[in-house]
């Protein structure tokens, strides 16, 4: 079976409440840090994630909670012209 180009391996962070919160994530073997979670939006089957990385790109992670499936759902990198 190939993978979804947009298919990422996700590393979180469970705070006290046991929220997972995205730390670090890997797309194509290459690992990005997250530096700042902008947004949140919660649902009862999945969850997005509004974020930036070190290097100042942003995205938008989805996480498919029932089936513990995280996808790239949106990607704009720091250096492109706005």
């Amino acid at each position: 079976m190939s993978e979804s180009p947009f298919m990422v391996r996700v590393e979180c962070y469970s705070g006290y409440r046991g929220e997972e919160t995205p730390r670090r994530f890997f797309i194509d073997g290459r690992c990005v840090d997250v530096a700042e979670v902008l947004d949140r939006w919660l649902a009862p089957d999945h969850r997005y994630f509004k974020l930036r990385s070190a290097e100042g790109d942003l995205y938008v992670l989805r996480h498919e909670t029932g089936a513990d499936f995280w996808e790239l759902t949106l990607f704009e990198s720091a250096s492109s012209p706005p």
